[in-house]
Formats: structure tokens, sequence, C-alpha cells
């Protein structure tokens, strides 16, 4: 029996782009919501999507800001205001997508930071890594629940890494109040928090239509790597000397259409119908972890195995309802 964490041989590969994933979609009649949507690749999969016909709604917490940047790709694109550290935006948010009626077809959890140098906390007391790529999410999915329901045949990306080999769940510490801040490791325990994440959500949501999909985009330089001094991305080899980024995806550095192009594969593709629940990169389903080397010497990454352990996909998930106040998918309690 296939296991579901096992390339497809999709025919697509890390030089593939957006254009080539949505050539030939009509995504006209669907509502997609996209959060990080007025920049970088959140920018790219928002303006591709609504290309393709859908209605797009870009939640953000600088509305004007958003607005502006949306408008240099061509505008189209509905702006609301939304902060993913606030409990309150976020229930604000989602309430007026939920009683307006509409279904969403495609929910895409893209927003995020990496690196932060020193500890930070949301208003709860969470760490903010683990507030703004996880926790904050996880209340807008919980809340959009019925919207979801709606679309009968939703899908929910959440936006990971290969990062998330950095570090697995520290149970014991997740915010880290006894241990010593480390922003690399804050990250890698985010990513990997976004795996399980959509692990649980496609065994919550599969009975309901709702099908749930995470991966890593590439290594794209856009304003996520604010927090990494210049210097070290030119040692990483990330940007040349002239702080232009460096397009090789072959090693996995990709240009921005390149890195949203898996994004939009696990929202539109139908290679992926009656699935979920499963790890993609470079527009195909990522295999396991297994620490092989390729010929060149270089590490070849998967997913690692205890991001995609249903267990802790439900450890997490309960651990998560007690740290942002939330029982059960769909809560009408907002």
């Amino acid at each position: 029996m296939r296991s579901p964490q096992s390339p497809l041989v999709s025919g697509y590969s890390a030089h593939s782009t957006t254009l080539d994933i949505i050539r030939g979609e009509n995504l006209t009649g669907q509502l997609a919501i996209v959060t990080g949507g007025h920049a970088g690749l959140g920018l790219e999969v928002a303006r591709t999507l609504s290309e393709a016909g859908a209605r797009v709604i870009v939640p953000a917490r600088a509305v004007d800001r958003a607005r502006r940047a949306i408008a240099q790709v061509g505008g189209g694109i509905e702006v609301r205001q939304m902060d993913l550290t606030d409990r309150v935006s976020i229930d604000s948010f989602a309430l007026d997508v939920v009683r307006s009626g509409v279904a969403v077809s495609i929910l895409i959890n893209n927003a995020g930071i990496m690196a932060s140098p020193v500890l930070e906390r949301d208003a709860r007391g969470n760490e903010l890594q683990l507030s703004t790529n996880h926790l904050g999410h996880f209340q807008l999915t919980n809340r959009l629940w019925p919207a979801l329901r709606r679309a009968d045949g939703a899908r929910v990306v959440s936006v990971s890494s290969l990062g998330h080999h950095l570090s697995d769940i520290e149970w014991n510490d997740i915010n880290f109040e006894k241990r010593a801040y480390d922003g690399w490791i804050a990250y890698g325990q985010s990513k990997t928090a976004n795996i399980l994440f959509a692990v649980e959500v496609d065994r919550l949501g599969r009975n309901e239509g709702i099908r749930s999909f995470s991966l890593h985009p590439g290594g794209v330089v856009t304003g996520l790597a604010r927090h990494i001094p210049v210097e070290q991305l030119k040692e990483a080899g990330n940007i040349d000397q002239d702080g232009e980024p460096v397009i090789d995806p072959d090693r996995d550095m990709k240009s921005i259409a390149q890195g949203a192009a898996t994004h939009v594969w696990c929202a539109v593709s139908q290679q992926l119908a009656g699935m979920g629940g499963v790890f993609c990169l470079d527009s195909d389903i990522a295999a396991v972890d297994a620490g092989e080397v390729s010929q060149d010497g270089r590490r070849v990454y998967g997913v690692a195995p205890y991001a995609i352990d249903p267990e802790a996909a439900r450890r997490l998930w309960e651990m998560s309802e007690s740290l942002m106040g939330i029982r059960g998918v769909g809560s009408a309690a907002i």
C-alpha cells in the first residue's frame, strides 16, 4: 500500500513557476483567503489566484500599506484588517466572513516571521514566532471552519519550511519559559507546528470536504529574511556581492514565482484530489527524510518523521486549544 507521504512524480520541479501551475485553471466563483498576501510569496500567490478568476481576500495588519503593495501588481484583491497576534482582531475578521454566508474554497496560511533575534511575546504570553506562524493561523482556521465547510471541497494550505528540521516541538517548554531563547530554534519549532497542524486539520476535516496540506516554498530572499545580516546571506550564497538574490532552483534558491508555485499547486492541483495531510515541496509530495545524500554529497531533505506523526499532531492541537482558549473546530464562541 502506497504511503500518502510519497512523491507523486507530478511532472513539476524546483524550476516550475506559478504560471506553470495555474495554466488552464479557472477559479471563477471560488473565494481564497491569503494571509501575508500583500508581500513576497503571498503577493505572488494572491495575484495568481486572482488572475485565474478567484475572489481573493488578504487580511493584513497595516491595511493601507497592503493596498498600496497590491495596487502595484494590478489590484483587484480585497484587503481587510487582521493581526495574527491579536485574538480579538482574528475573531472580528473571521466573524465577518462567516456571517456573510460565503464559502471559503482556499485558505492559505502564508504569513510568518523568521529567526527573531530577541525573545518577544504576544499579549497572551506566547513566544512571537509560535504565535504568528502557528497559533494565529490555528485560531483563524478554527473560526473560519463553517465557511470552509460550505465550500464542500475546501483546501487549507499552511506554509512551513525545511527549517522544521531545526526543532521538534519542545512539549515541556514550547514558549521558552525555562530554556534559553534561540531565534532559529523557535523558528524551527513553529515550522514543525505548521506541518503537524496540517496533519490534524486534514484528519478533522476530511469527512466535511476540508483537506489540508503543508509545504516548503524553497529558499527565497524576501522580507522574511530581514533579521538575517546581509553578510551572512552573502556567505551562505543566498545573495551576490551586489545584494541581489541568487536564483539556482537545483540548490533550492528560487525566484518568487518559483517559490510560490508549491502554494498554488497545493491549493488547486487535481493531482491531490482525495488526498491530504501531507508535506509538499517543488510542487510534489515530499518523501520522508531518510538522511540520504545525493551523488554530489549534498543532503537530500524530506519531511522529518516527527513532523507528520499523527499522535503529535493531536497533542499539538490540544495544546493550541489550551493556549488560545478555543474548544473544537468551528467554534461559534467568538
